[in-house]
């Protein structure tokens, strides 16, 4: 068996990954042709897509209205044995509705919606009102997905 077999994971365990890690590397194509990499936090959704928020004046968004077609890099590990990661190719779709920009910032900050009660839920959201008017929403829906956990080789390389 390759090692590239050895180390893909699971659907289950690449919703986990997600799941547990804050920061992505969203890559869109820039208008000279070179890769526009940047950091962005994000929010997995069930249905496998991911989002994020930025401002609508920025380089990335001008990108995305070019070519929606973007690399997202989450990944983590200091060692080789601990190196664990995912690549997402994509077509990124640009969301303009208030809500839905208002939950990916509370989401992407770590706020646990569904956790606060309802008054609670709308003392945040008004909280953020003025970010929202200023950002627009991002959302990826994964074409292809490539994944890799070196800790599954169990030390042999």
């Amino acid at each position: 068996m390759s090692r590239r077999v050895q180390i893909i994971m699971s659907p289950e365990e690449i919703r986990g990954f997600l799941g547990s890690e804050k920061t992505l590397i969203l890559v869109s194509n820039g208008r000279g042709g070179f890769p526009h990499p940047m950091p962005m936090w994000f929010v997995a959704d069930d249905d496998g897509s991911i989002r994020m928020t930025t401002f609508k004046k920025s380089q990335k968004v001008y990108n995305l209205r070019r070519d929606p077609r973007v690399t997202l890099l989450v990944e983590s590990g200091e060692t080789y044995e601990k190196l664990k990661g995912v690549a997402l190719y994509a077509h990124a779709e640009l969301v303009e509705d208030p809500d839905l920009i208002s939950d990916t910032l509370l989401r992407a900050a770590g706020t646990d919606l569904d956790a606060i009660p309802a008054s609670s839920l709308e003392e945040m959201r008004k909280g953020v009102q003025g970010q929202v008017a200023k950002r627009i929403m991002i959302r990826c829906k994964p074409d292809r997905v490539v994944s890799w956990d070196h800790g599954k080789l169990g030390g042999v390389y």
